[in-house]
Parts: C-alpha cells; sequence; structure tokens
C-alpha cells in the first residue's frame, strides 16, 4: 500500500511538471536563464526578429526594411540598451509575398528562435497574424492589410489601413494634396487600383480622403490585373481621359503596388495628352532616379509617403540618415527602410514605457493601455485606438528635375468615418 501510494504521488508530481512546462511553452518561457514568462528576455537582452517579402514573383521587395531596423537597433545599443538590455535581431525571415510562408515564418521565429517580439513585419500578404494573436507575440511594421486590424498583438506604424465601416478612415492624403494645389473647389480625381483584395480596398478608402478633402470623384476603377502590368494600357487611359464629363480628371491616383505598373500606366496617359495631376504612394524610390526612362516617365509625379521624406531638415530626419550611414554605409535611402527604422523605433518605445520587469504581458499591456507617442519621422500612433483606424498622418513628395523634392511636410489630419 505505501508503495502504490509512493508510486502515485509521484505520477502526480510528474503530470504537474509535464503540465507546468506545456504551460510554460505556451507562454513562451522555459528556455534557460529566461524567466518564466518572458520568451527572448534574459538579464542583458531582447531578442526580436522581423518577417519580410525579400523576394516574390512580381519582384517586389521588402527587404531594405530590415536595413532600417538594425540601424535604429544599433544606435539603441550604443546608448546602453533598454533598461540595461540590448536588443539581439535574429534577422528577418523571407515570405516570398506567400501567406502559408509567412505563417510558418512566424512560427520558426517564435518557436524555435524564441525570439520576443516579431519587428519589423513588412509583407503585404502577412499569414502569421493569427497565430501571433493566439500566442500573445507583439508585431510591429507596416499595415498594409486587414491581418493588422483588430488585434491586440499586432501594432502597424501607421495604424490600420483597412477599418471596418463606421471606423475612422484617413483624410489625410486628400487633404495634404488640396493644401498643395490651394484648394479642392471644383478639382476632380479618379482613383485607379489593381484586382487584388487590398489595392481595391484601398481604393475605398483613398476615394474617400479624397471626398473628404472637397474633391469631386470621377472615377474608381479597380479591374487592373494584379499579376502583371497590361500588355496594353489604351482601355485603361481611355476611361480615365473621359471620366470627369467627358473630360479628363485633374487629379489621378495610384492604389498599384509597383513601379512597372506605375511607369507604364503614366507613360500611357502623357502619351494620350493628359497634363493633369499624378500621385500614388510607392513611386518614393532612390532606385528609379537610376533609370533614366523610369525617372522620365515618373516626373512630375507626387508621391504620397506615410513618414516624413528624407529631403526633410526634421531633426529626426538627419537622426535616421546617421543611423543608417553609421550602420550600412553608402546604402540607398528607400520608403521600405524608413518603415523599418520607424517600425523599431515604435517598439523600442514601448519597450522603455514597459519598464526593467518586462514580459509580453506587461508589454502588451503598456502598448494598448493609452499608449500615445508623436514624432515627426512619422507623426503620431495612439493605441489601442489605431488597432481599428489609421494614424491620419502623411507628406507629399515630387519628382522634379530628376531629383525628389518635400511637396508637403509630415502632418497629420482627423479620420472621418468610413462609409
Amino acid at each position: 500500500m505505501r508503495r502504490q501510494a509512493v508510486r502515485l504521488i509521484g505520477l502526480a508530481t510528474a503530470a504537474a511538471l509535464v503540465a507546468g512546462c506545456a504551460a510554460a511553452q505556451k507562454n513562451g518561457a522555459g528556455t534557460p536563464g529566461e524567466a518564466a514568462g518572458a520568451a527572448g528576455v534574459t538579464d542583458t537582452t531582447v531578442t526580436v526578429g522581423g518577417v519580410l517579402t525579400k523576394t516574390s514573383a512580381s519582384g517586389y521587395s521588402t527587404k531594405d526594411a530590415e536595413i532600417g531596423a538594425r540601424a535604429r537597433f544599433q544606435r539603441a545599443n550604443e546608448a546602453g540598451g533598454v533598461h540595461g538590455r540590448r536588443i539581439e535581431f535574429a534577422g528577418a525571415e523571407d515570405d516570398n509575398q506567400d501567406a502559408a510562408k509567412g505563417d510558418a515564418a512566424a512560427k520558426k521565429l517564435v518557436q524555435r528562435d524564441k525570439v520576443f517580439a516579431l519587428v519589423p513585419v513588412h509583407a503585404p500578404n502577412f499569414g502569421g497574424a493569427t497565430f501571433l494573436e493566439q500566442q500573445g507575440v507583439p508585431w510591429f511594421g507596416w499595415a498594409t492589410g486587414p491581418q493588422w486590424c483588430g488585434t491586440e498583438t499586432g501594432f502597424g506604424y501607421n495604424g490600420c489601413l483597412a477599418p471596418k465601416p463606421g471606423a475612422g478612415s484617413q483624410t489625410w492624403w486628400g487633404n495634404q494634396m488640396a493644401e498643395l494645389i490651394g484648394g479642392s473647389a471644383g478639382k476632380s480625381v479618379y482613383i485607379q487600383t489593381t484586382d487584388s483584395s487590398g489595392s481595391k480596398y484601398g481604393g475605398k478608402t483613398i476615394s474617400q480622403s479624397f471626398q473628404a478633402a472637397g474633391f469631386t470623384l470621377a472615377g474608381l476603377n479597380s479591374g487592373l490585373p494584379a499579376a502583371a502590368p497590361p500588355p496594353d494600357w489604351l482601355p485603361y487611359v481611355n476611361k480615365i481621359m473621359t471620366s470627369d464629363g467627358g473630360e479628363a480628371p485633374d487629379l489621378v491616383v495610384s492604389i498599384i503596388a509597383g513601379t512597372k505598373f506605375n511607369t507604364g500606366l503614366y507613360a500611357a496617359l502623357k502619351k494620350a495628352g493628359y497634363k493633369g495631376l499624378l500621385s500614388d504612394a510607392t513611386s518614393y524610390d532612390a532606385a528609379i532616379l537610376k533609370d533614366p526612362a523610369t525617372a522620365q516617365a515618373l516626373e512630375g509625379v507626387i508621391a504620397a509617403p506615410m513618414f516624413e521624406p528624407f529631403e526633410s531638415q526634421a531633426p529626426e530626419i538627419a537622426q535616421l540618415r546617421a543611423d543608417v550611414e553609421k550602420a550600412a554605409p553608402g546604402v540607398a535611402l528607400t520608403q521600405h527602410l524608413a518603415i523599418g527604422y520607424w517600425a523599431a523605433d515604435i517598439f523600442l518605445k514601448v519597450l522603455e514605457q514597459t519598464g526593467r520587469d518586462l514580459t509580453r504581458e506587461r508589454f502588451l499591456a503598456t502598448a494598448n493601455g493609452s499608449f500615445t507617442y508623436e514624432n515627426a519621422g512619422f507623426g503620431r500612433i495612439r493605441y489601442p485606438r489605431d488597432h481599428t483606424e489609421p494614424n491620419g498622418c502623411g507628406a507629399l513628395v515630387k519628382l522634379e528635375g530628376g531629383a525628389f523634392k518635400v511637396a508637403k511636410n509630415m502632418k497629420c489630419f482627423d479620420n472621418v468615418p468610413l462609409k
């Protein structure tokens, strides 16, 4: 009887240990040197890693976001880290613009590499959101799709760009353009997107942005195939050139991810005699200036980055340039680099406010507890509000004479309910 009792106690103890280990694994703990519930955290380090679209069939790449994040983390480490902990950057995985690969990359970073958080995440088709939300793992980057919205763990540096009807939707692009041209009264805008879900949703929100700023919507076309530029742009150009009561609109806004698409559309419009304004979110790219044909096709285009331009005289941009030059001498400054940098910057700010007693739970409580951070580099971020709506901030840059020039510095505007 005594032996049986001892055996039962032993089994119960073993079961408790197994349960404890399982709970620790779920919380990300269990690695030697880590405190319970503090995966990726030691007394001297915090480990993070990212997921980017480094390569893709379309040629679209966000790989430069890794350079920006490394530069920001390097400065933090040289200053002694955050509360005495250095940032250990495990690098960024490539999702190939494939949702399943993005999910696998997120699981690798959390389960095998034992990261505390994912920084930066910059992948249009990122598929790891559900896993990270279930595991309570924070992730920071460019919110370009609905997977960023309505979470408690995903922190887009620009908020949520896919708000649900009734939630706040951005007006900054339309308002900035109206201020640039001296008012929107009597001005019309045509929005061209591809048939991808993200592009079509962007067309919906951007069209409302310009309408909220006083522009008349001449047309919204989402029939352009997303896989590759069309062999003939004429059908799209003809629609645009007659969209405003039989005449061309004052402004054409392109919600298309890819320079090849934009150069094709703009070149065809100019050939057809279009004299109005052209604007998009992706043509602020140093690589454009290296190709004379591309630069000529994009001459006069007004790009709309959601960060302060590199040509700005703001002290925060001077600091960014210095950080990048120190971490990666001679590298070109790109939109994706800036996004990685500012995503890392916001992560560090939350880390600082969380304090020395660091767990994911405490970190998320800080980030979601009326967290506000303003910076001339990206405008402002306010959580938990910005889990459901964009931060409402952006700038304008014009390609003029083969060089980028600041058209409108970073500015934030109030959102309006999405119709």
